[in-house]
C-alpha cells in the first residue's frame, strides 16, 4: 500500500483539493436551492447601488440637538447597522442637522426600525457573570441542580430572579460571536442575559442582570479626566465622572449602599461577589460594569479602571448622549445607482484582464508547457477565492467593494510570484544535474520556505492594514489577506502535487524541449558522467566552449561559479590540468579560510 502511494505522489493531495471544492460548491448550491444565497457574491454600495435615507432627528419635548449629540447618535446608528449584518454602509451628517445613511441594496423593515429608534440606556445590578463562551455540553448544570426560586425577589440584586430557563439562556449565550441587533428592547422590570463585547484589549463578558434601577434619563452630565490623589496631586489614571439629577442621586445612593455591602462582605471572605457591580447598559449591551467601592450620596460617582484617554472619552460621550430621547424620522428616501462604481469596475476589470494576460504570456514564453501549470494554478486560486467571497456574503453578509476588487487584481501578481519561485528552484536543481523527479522534491523543499515567508509578510501587512484603516481600504486589505491564504492552499494542494505527477510523464520527465524543463536548454551538466566518474569543476565551462545550443551556452556561462569561470579561462588559454587545478584551488582557498575565520 505504501509502495503504491510512493509511485503516485501528489495524486492524494489533488483528490483532497477536489473534495474541498465539492464541499464548497455543495454548501453554496444548497443555499441557492433553499433561496438563502446565490452563486454571485454580494456587492457593496459602490458596485450595486442601494438606498439613501436622510434622517431628521427629533427630541422629546421639542428640544434642539447640538452637534455633539448628533455625532453620538450617528455612532449609535452605525453600531446598530453593523450589528444587524449590513456591511459597507456609509453614515454621515449633513448641514449639522440631518443624518445621511447609505445602505447597499434595499434595507429590511427591521433595519429601518433600528435606524429610527431612540437609544435606551439604563443601570442594572449584576447578578452573575462568567466566561463569554457558550458552556460545553458536558459542563452544563444538570436539570435537578438548576435554580428553582421559591420566594419572590426582594430587590433588584436578589438571585431569586434567576430561574431555570433564564440560567439555560445564560449557559447557551456565546459572547465571542457577533450578536444580532433586534428592534425589541428588553423589559426593564425583568432580568436580562446579555454581553459586554470585547473592546480595547479587554475580553468579552456575559452577565445575568437584575431589573433596571436607574434609567439613563436620570443622568444630567458626564465628564472624563485624570484622577486626583488624596493630597490633590494628579495621577496618570483616567476616570469617568457621572452627574445624576435629584431623582438619580437618591436612587444611586440606595443602590450603592446595597452593592457596597456585597463588596465589603466579599472583601472579608476573600471570595469575589459579582453582585457588587452595577452595569451601564446601552441598547441591551453592557458598556461597563464597575464595582461599588463606596456609598455615593452626592450623585457624583467616579468610574475608574483600565481606561485610556480615548476609552474614557468614549464612555463619557455614551453616558452623556446615549440616554438622550433622540429618534429619527425618515425625511426622504431614494435609490442611488452604481453608475460611477460600475464604470470604475469595468476599468479595473480591464486592467486586471490585461495584467492576467501579461502573466500568461510571460509564463508561456519563459516556461513553455510548464507555463500551463501557472495558468491552471491561477484559475484554481480564482475559483477558490470566488467561492470564499460568495460564502462569506451568505454567512457574514460580506459585500465586495471596488477596493476589494483592487485587492484581487493586485493578488494576481503576488500569486504568480509563488509559482515562479518554485519553478526557478526546480530549474536550479536541473542545472545541478539532477533528474526531474529529484529536482521537483528538492526544489520544493527549498521553495516552500520562501513561499511561506512571503505569504506570511503579505498576510501580516493585510491584517495590520485592515485594523488601522477605515472605510473602503479595509475591503482592499481583506481581499488581499484572503488571496494570500488561497495562494498557500493552491501552491501546497495543487501546484506542487501537479508537478509531482507531471515529473513522471514522458513529456516532462525526458525533458522535451517545449516542456520548459529541458536540461540542455537550461545549460545543465549531469552530475554523474558515467564509468564511475563525477562532474569536474570545469565541466560546465568546457561545455559552454563547444556549444550545441547557443542559448544553453549563455545560460551555462551565467550560472558558472567563480572556480568554474577561472577554470574555463585557463582552458581557453590552453593551460594544462595542473593549471586548471591551481586556478580552482586559488579560488577555493579564500572561501575556505573565510569559513574557518
Amino acid at each position: 500500500m505504501a509502495r503504491s502511494r510512493s509511485r503516485r505522489p501528489g495524486v492524494r493531495t489533488l483528490v483532497w483539493l477536489v473534495v474541498l471544492f465539492v464541499a464548497l460548491v455543495s454548501v453554496l448550491g444548497g443555499g441557492a436551492i433553499a433561496g438563502q444565497t446565490s452563486w454571485a457574491p454580494k456587492l457593496a454600495l459602490d458596485l450595486e447601488g442601494g438606498t439613501q435615507m436622510i434622517l431628521s432627528p427629533k427630541v422629546t419635548g421639542g428640544g434642539a440637538v447640538n452637534q455633539d449629540q448628533l455625532n453620538q447618535a450617528v455612532e449609535i446608528i452605525r453600531q446598530r447597522v453593523d450589528g444587524s449584518g449590513v456591511s459597507e454602509a456609509e453614515i454621515s451628517t449633513e448641514s449639522g442637522r440631518n443624518v445621511i445613511v447609505n445602505l447597499p441594496g434595499i434595507p429590511s423593515a427591521q433595519t429601518r426600525q433600528l435606524i429610527q429608534a431612540s437609544a435606551d440606556m439604563n443601570f442594572r445590578p449584576v447578578l452573575t457573570d462568567g466566561n463569554p463562551g457558550a458552556v460545553p455540553q458536558n459542563q452544563l448544570v444538570p436539570d435537578n441542580q438548576l435554580p428553582n426560586p421559591t420566594a419572590a425577589p426582594t430587590n433588584a440584586s436578589d438571585t431569586n430572579w434567576i430561574t431555570a430557563d433564564l440560567y439555560k439562556q445564560y449557559e447557551a449565550l456565546d459572547c465571542t460571536k457577533p450578536q444580532s441587533e433586534t428592534t425589541q428592547r428588553s423589559d426593564p422590570s425583568k432580568p436580562l442575559v446579555t454581553c459586554q463585547p470585547a473592546a480595547n484589549g479587554n475580553p468579552a463578558v456575559k452577565y445575568i442582570l437584575g431589573p433596571v434601577e436607574i434609567p439613563g434619563s436620570d443622568i444630567s452630565g458626564s465628564t472624563y479626566g485624570l484622577v486626583q490623589g488624596q493630597q490633590g496631586a494628579v495621577t496618570n489614571q483616567w476616570a469617568v465622572n457621572i452627574q445624576f439629577n435629584s431623582d438619580g442621586t437618591k436612587k444611586f445612593k440606595d443602590v450603592t449602599q446595597r452593592l457596597n455591602g456585597f463588596y465589603n462582605a466579599a472583601s472579608s471572605s476573600g471570595t469575589p461577589d459579582p453582585r457588587a457591580q452595577f452595569a451601564i447598559v446601552l441598547d441591551d449591551k453592557v458598556l461597563s460594569a464597575p464595582q461599588a467601592l463606596a456609598v455615593i450620596t452626592d450623585g457624583h460617582p467616579q468610574i475608574t479602571g483600565n481606561f485610556t484617554q480615548q476609552t474614557a472619552q468614549t464612555l463619557s460621550d455614551q453616558l452623556r448622549f446615549g440616554a438622550l430621547p433622540i429618534s429619527f424620522d425618515i425625511q426622504s428616501e431614494q435609490q442611488i445607482s452604481a453608475t460611477l462604481g460600475t464604470q470604475q469596475l469595468e476599468m479595473g476589470l480591464l486592467a486586471g484582464i490585461i495584467g492576467l494576460l501579461l502573466v500568461v504570456v510571460y509564463s508561456l514564453f519563459q516556461y513553455r508547457a510548464l507555463g500551463f501549470v501557472t495558468i491552471a494554478s491561477l484559475v484554481v486560486a480564482g475559483l477558490l477565492t470566488y467561492l470564499a467571497i460568495t460564502l462569506l456574503g451568505w454567512a457574514q453578509n460580506y459585500r465586495l467593494s471596488l477596493a476589494g476588487v483592487a485587492g484581487l487584481i493586485v493578488a494576481i501578481g503576488q500569486t504568480a510570484d509563488s509559482f515562479i519561485v518554485y519553478f526557478e528552484r526546480i530549474r536550479d536543481e536541473l542545472r545541478e544535474g539532477r533528474g526531474l523527479v529529484s529536482a521537483v522534491e528538492n526544489g520544493w523543499r527549498r521553495a516552500k520556505r520562501t513561499v511561506l515567508a512571503s505569504k506570511a509578510v503579505n498576510l501580516l501587512a493585510a491584517v495590520v492594514l485592515y485594523f488601522v484603516a477605515v472605510g473602503n481600504v479595509r475591503g482592499f486589505a481583506f481581499t488581499l489577506g484572503l488571496t494570500a491564504i488561497a495562494d498557500l492552499l493552491v501552491v501546497f494542494m495543487f501546484t506542487h502535487p501537479t508537478l509531482q505527477v507531471l515529473a513522471r510523464t514522458r513529456f516532462f520527465g525526458e525533458g522535451h524541449r517545449f516542456s520548459g524543463l529541458d536540461p540542455v536548454q537550461l545549460g545543465a551538466v549531469p552530475l554523474y558522467r558515467g564509468a564511475g566518474r563525477l562532474r569536474e569543476a570545469s565541466e560546465a565551462a568546457k561545455s559552454s566552449l563547444k556549444p550545441k545550443n547557443a542559448a544553453a551556452a549563455r545560460e551555462a556561462a551565467r550560472r558558472m561559479t567563480i572556480a568554474e569561470r577561472r577554470a574555463a579561462e585557463a582552458q581557453a588559454k590552453g593551460e594544462g590540468p595542473a593549471d586548471l587545478a591551481a586556478a580552482a584551488k586559488s579560488t577555493q582557498r579564500p572561501e575556505r579560510s573565510q569559513e574557518e575565520n
